[in-house]
């Protein structure tokens, strides 16, 4: 089983590295862009085959290691 992690910053936190983004593709050319918010994608591949265990594994990897779930929300996706 393969699963999909998105982790992106809560709203409100403060993300420096999405506004080098934005300050970059303006220099770039794209004008367009008023605001950036950068996150991460984690892909995992299960040897679990049952679909709620799968879940409840990889949410307790996310709020163990993957995402600080302080600052940070976290969106599984399974297939």
């Amino acid at each position: 089983m393969k699963a999909r992690v998105h982790v992106t910053l809560k709203a409100g936190v403060l993300d420096p590295q999405g506004k080098a983004i934005r300050h970059s593709l303006g220099s770039l050319g794209f004008d367009g862009v008023e605001k950036v918010r950068q996150g991460k994608y984690i892909e995992l591949d299960l040897a679990e085959t049952d679909k709620d265990k799968a879940m409840a594994a990889v949410d307790e990897m996310c709020r163990k290691l993957l995402a600080n779930t302080v600052i940070e929300n976290y969106s599984i996706e399974l297939d």
